[in-house]
């Protein structure tokens, strides 16, 4: 049985499925675990309480606000360690220096601390600078990307990342519309797409602008470039045994993880016609299961952020070398 760990008040980062990930991780007093997505903390907490005061925790992040809540989290006599970054690049590195890991926790997507600091741009509910850099420093910004990328790239954008149905009119409107002048604003890029789309789609399901202020924060933050790359790493760091788990909140990540996972999970890859194995290709993981774990009814209507999780889990076969 999971020991219990205090539920934070309703003013810290609630966690996203809390239970459930503490489940698929399975950690053990003395194990190292990687939070490559630490955010505010949340699931390092329950990392950490499940550590008992034994173990080591990485936490990896590319916000440098981030550095905060690590600094200030409670210490429970484990080893800790921040490594500011793109998990990608961090766990590549990590990788080839040889670190090795218990368990790798991925909990994709913009964090509700950069969703409710209005000033980081990622909502499109608070008028705010055009921005959405979860690396601030970053070179490109939604200001650059919107103000300068063709009509027909934000087309792609837009349709590929966002898969949304109006991309081609919205672009056109954008282009048309920075003529006048550049996009500084969010509220100045919501009003342009809601001019740009018809009029009962303004009111369909959820906000006429979320896709596209999707699109632009994937495409600004190369999220599905950095989550294929990191895949591939993090099973490397991974001991025999490991759990690979992997929160994502949309279709294109979850479908980048599940492709990478069945992919690991495969044995012989000879033509079913060879009457014996000649690849000698073994399976690297298991699935723990094969549809998504989903958010209860419960926790949805606690945590409507939470609706759209979805998380997949995996054991890394084999022996150690």
């Amino acid at each position: 049985m999971l020991p219990n760990v205090s539920r934070p008040n309703a003013t810290d980062h609630v966690p996203v499925l809390a239970d459930e990930v503490r489940e698929a991780l399975a950690v053990h007093p003395g194990e190292t675990v990687v939070d490559a997505t630490f955010g505010a903390g949340g699931h390092a907490e329950l990392i950490a309480a499940d550590l008992q005061g034994s173990g080591k925790l990485i936490a990896i992040d590319r916000d440098p606000s981030v550095r905060t809540y690590f600094d200030h989290a409670a210490r429970t006599g484990i080893t800790r360690r921040f490594l500011r970054g793109e998990f990608s690049d961090v766990l590549e590195q990590l990788a080839a220096n040889g670190s090795r890991a218990d368990a790798v926790l991925f909990d994709l997507g913009v964090s509700s601390m950069q969703i409710d600091r209005p000033e980081r741009g990622f909502s499109y509910a608070t008028d705010a600078p055009l921005d959405m850099r979860m690396d601030p420093g970053a070179e490109t910004s939604a200001r650059e990307l919107v103000n300068e990328a063709s009509e027909r790239e934000l087309t792609r954008i837009f349709r590929e990342y966002g898969e949304e149905r109006y991309a081609r009119p919205i672009a056109r409107a954008i282009v048309r519309r920075r003529r006048e002048r550049p996009f500084e604003r969010t509220g100045e890029l919501v009003d342009t797409i809601k001019a740009a789309i018809p009029a009962p789609a303004r009111f369909g399901d959820g906000h006429p602008a979320k896709r596209v202020f999707q699109a632009l924060r994937i495409a600004v933050n190369d999220e599905l470039g950095s989550l294929e790359t990191a895949l591939p790493s993090a099973l490397a760091m991974l001991r025999p045994g490991g759990r690979l788990v992997v929160i994502s909140f949309h279709s294109l990540e979850d479908r980048i993880v599940k492709r990478f996972l069945r992919s690991r999970e495969r044995g012989c890859t000879c033509p079913p016609d060879f009457p014996i194995c000649v690849c000698g290709h073994e399976p690297e993981l298991r699935a723990l299961s094969r549809r998504p774990v989903k958010p209860s009814p419960q926790e949805q209507a606690a945590n409507p952020r939470a609706s759209s999780a979805r998380l997949r889990a995996a054991v890394k076969t084999g022996n150690d070398e």
